[in-house]
């Protein structure tokens, strides 16, 4: 009787662990890329800007504007000039407006 309440002790904590990684792994599925296509491609699609077409992502206007780091686009992000949505840290945390940050400045060249 007891090896059959082992056995399932350790099924049931081995089923705890899966379950716990799966929504670990949840939440890191979204990608910088997805959270670009989510929270900023309607106004910047393939990394243009329909409000301010001197201000795209691109790398070109980024490093004209003096946006050159994440922390640069983390930080108008959260204080964006006129036209912008502003995205606080409710909306977007910081690990996830890094990551988009990170994408913009690997991908939009």
């Amino acid at each position: 009787m007891k090896i059959v309440f082992i056995i399932f002790a350790l099924g049931a904590a081995v089923s705890l662990v899966v379950a716990a990684a799966s929504i670990g792994m949840a939440d890191s599925a979204q990608t910088g890329e997805s959270l670009f296509k989510e929270h900023c491609a309607v106004c910047h699609p393939d990394g243009g800007n329909v409000v301010n077409p001197k201000k795209t992502l691109h790398k070109q206007d980024r490093e004209a504007n003096n946006v050159k780091t994440e922390a640069d686009i983390v930080k108008i992000m959260r204080n964006p000039g006129p036209g912008m949505i502003k995205f606080d840290e409710k909306t977007i945390p910081d690990k996830q407006a890094k990551e988009i940050a990170e994408y913009i400045l690997k991908s939009l060249k």
